[in-house]
């Protein structure tokens, strides 16, 4: 069976890889999301792997305290560009969050919330495409609405001139 875009967008969306990464993935293992996703996991880990010698200079720490816990998280990452993008903060306070929600002391206790961690990110990265597509349904309601409003105004007036009639 080919891969269509449509297979290619979804799991793009569930991991956040490249188009041309998630059409090979797909490609593998014959159309099945699940297993194209572990195979993006496992070549993101291979990759990671031989980043593991670089520098992650740039990041983001926060803090956040609740009556009887508070944790710090530094999330490290190669750029300030990286560094300074929303969606990296988000990342950061969701594992904070996590960490607090479960009184993580240490940092192999967060690293255990991985599977919790990796389902928060998933449901993040829906909310934003289905935030988008909102926004473009909104915009396009809007459009709509000046249009009616336009003919609505245009009935109006050739009512108005049938009745002076």
């Amino acid at each position: 069976m080919a891969v269509t875009i449509a297979d290619i967008q979804k799991l793009r969306k569930l991991t956040g890889a490249g188009m041309s990464d998630c059409k090979k993935a797909l490609e593998e293992s014959n159309n099945d999301i699940d297993a194209a996703v572990e195979l993006i996991r496992a070549k993101g880990k291979a990759v990671a792997a031989k980043r593991s010698d670089r520098e992650a200079s740039e990041g983001c720490v926060l803090c956040k305290a609740v009556p009887g816990f508070a944790a710090t998280i530094a999330l490290k990452c190669e750029t300030d560009f990286v560094a300074n993008n929303a969606d990296f903060v988000k990342l950061a306070q969701d594992i904070l969050d996590l960490a607090i929600e479960n009184k993580c002391k240490t940092l192999e206790e967060v690293k255990a919330l991985q599977e919790r961690l990796e389902k928060v990110l998933t449901q993040n990265r829906l909310l934003q495409d289905e935030n988008r597509n909102l926004t473009n349904q909104n915009r396009d309601l809007q459009r709509d609405v000046a249009h009616l409003s336009k003919k609505t105004d245009k009935n109006r007036k050739k009512i108005n001139d049938l009745m002076e009639q």
